[in-house]
């Protein structure tokens, strides 16, 4: 099923998403976490791209499996700054071979080896460039990325948001928000798209902080705002690990059920491939979930 059409039907969709297992691992380590979160009834799960696309065949192959052997909706991500168009489209016909109809359409994140290197011409700079591809090679529900807070290469948040809009003016189905712990920058992040007359349902991307060893990377790559109470609880447990991941788990939910209450299209969970994290947060939104869906 496509992914515009259950949002359609959906009030709320709850999702999950998962990444191939490092190199050094099989890729058979995924399938007992896929197995779990099956119990959970997700909506759909999406498959990141690993770091710089380095498990691309890995990708295909879990979304492959989630949607053919769990019976699940998947969605593949797939990043274009280090492919050439040659390269996307033989992805896409894979997709196509494994029965996936949806893709997340990213830039990707440039490796240092091939941005230092002055002999290197990508072939796409843009995500939009991307999603105008996939929409040309056939009929697939296509979403995006989207950054509440603002991308932290973007210079400022209205030349992040112009951006946006280029994307979505190529077709997109839905956004993905990259994750954010202040649930008041995502609906002032809603208020702006209204002024731009951008329509498309986002999903809101939720990360469960265990560890302080998680929040320190996140704040590395994203630049999120920690507000007041996030602050408050990293002071009062950092030393207490166990303390630390309960407080982490209840901040999710506090988050998902505000946001629920809010009437987000849609809330998806960055699960680390910790299926044991996303069982404790399914059971504490489980009834508020199955009110909204009535």
């Amino acid at each position: 099923m496509k992914i515009r059409d259950m949002l359609k039907e959906k009030e709320t969709t709850v999702s999950f998403e998962v990444f191939p297992p490092k190199r050094d691992y099989p890729i058979e380590s995924i399938h007992d976490t896929i197995k779990e979160l099956k119990d959970l009834k997700p909506d759909f799960i999406s498959v990141t791209y690993g770091a710089a696309g380095s498990t691309q065949s890995h990708t295909v192959e879990i979304a492959s499996k989630i949607k053919n052997e769990f019976d699940i909706e998947a969605i593949a991500h797939l990043t274009c700054v280090t492919s050439t168009k040659a390269q996307i489209m033989q992805v896409l016909q894979q997709l196509r071979s494994h029965n996936i109809e949806n893709i997340l359409a990213l830039r990707g994140d440039m490796p240092e080896s091939m941005a230092n290197n002055p002999n290197f011409m990508p072939e796409y700079h843009y995500a939009s460039e991307l999603i105008r591809d996939i929409h040309a090679e056939g009929d697939w529900s296509i979403g995006g990325a989207c950054y509440p807070e603002g991308h932290i290469e973007s210079a400022n948040k209205l030349e992040d948001l112009k951006h946006l809009k280029r994307k979505t003016e190529q077709g997109l189905d839905f956004l993905v928000t990259q994750l954010f712990f202040d649930n008041e920058m995502f609906y002032q992040f809603q208020e702006k798209l209204d002024l731009l007359d951008i329509h498309t349902p986002v999903i809101a991307g939720i990360f469960p902080f265990v560890n302080i060893r998680q929040i320190k990377r996140i704040q590395e790559i994203s630049g999120c705002n920690l507000p007041p109470k996030f602050m408050r609880i990293l002071e009062r447990y950092e030393h207490s690990p166990e303390a630390l991941k309960e407080a982490g788990i209840a901040y999710a939910v506090d988050q998902i059920i505000d946001l629920l209450s809010s009437g987000v299209d849609g809330i998806h969970i960055y699960t680390m491939n910790r299926p044991d994290i996303t069982k404790r947060i399914m059971k504490s939104i489980n009834q508020v979930r199955k009110t909204l869906n009535r």
